[in-house]
């Protein structure tokens, strides 16, 4: 599995210390947190030695929920359909029941393997607002990744968009980066807390401006 970002127990210190943020409050990562503001121990694999996280967002939880439903319908499947084919289904040949075992066994094994490959496009598809760029790691299989940055002197224009009721109930929406030149624009797609992330890094941009 490629490495995409990694929880430490302790962040190293860096050789000298900057003020490189407004941002404060610090976030404790859990294994599903999906909105984390300065998360400690926190580091993913380009980063450079001076950049610090700011933001670590991962889609909402709540669009795990089609994936959890089928996989609960998946499971509950051979509980249902094995019975039937047993009591009303007539063959023209008599399958013995280690078949239909050896069968529900390899079911089982497949739906494990979808619950897997479905939290763990969840879990590495992140995105990452540092105080010098904004990152988008993609999660596509086990060995391939996509890897979109912008520096934050390339970012031009902040929107987001949320709509329906579940998208108004539990805060979520898309986080649209338009971004200058030839860097391409980032999406951050159904985020917690849109409205947050846009003023976040909109205080980082005009941090920046103020620095430089």
């Amino acid at each position: 599995m490629p490495t995409i970002f990694r929880q430490i127990e302790e962040t190293p210190t860096p050789t000298r210390s900057l003020p490189t943020s407004p941002i404060k409050r610090k976030t404790i990562m859990t294994p599903l947190t999906c909105y984390a503001v300065s998360p400690e121990g926190v580091r993913f694999e380009t980063q450079e030695q001076e950049e610090n996280v700011i933001l670590f967002l991962r889609q909402h939880i709540i669009v795990l929920i089609p994936g959890v439903l089928l996989v609960t319908a998946l499971l509950v499947t051979p509980l249902f359909v094995v019975p039937f084919l047993l009591r009303f289904l007539t063959l023209p040949v008599a399958v013995p029941t280690r078949y239909f075992v050896v069968g529900t066994a390899f079911w089982y094994v497949m739906t494990f393997g979808v619950a897997i490959m479905t939290f763990l496009r969840w879990y590495y598809n992140i995105y990452i607002v540092t105080n010098k760029r904004i990152v988008d790691i993609d999660f596509l299989h086990l060995l391939y990744k996509e890897f979109s940055e912008a520096r934050l002197d390339k970012v031009q224009d902040l929107s987001f968009k949320s709509g329906g009721i579940f998208a108004a109930f539990f805060d979520y929406g898309d986080v649209n980066v338009e971004t200058a030149g030839e860097t391409p624009n980032i999406e951050f797609d159904a985020v917690p807390k849109p409205a947050k992330v846009v003023e976040t890094i909109s205080e980082l941009l005009e941090h920046a401006n103020e620095k430089g």
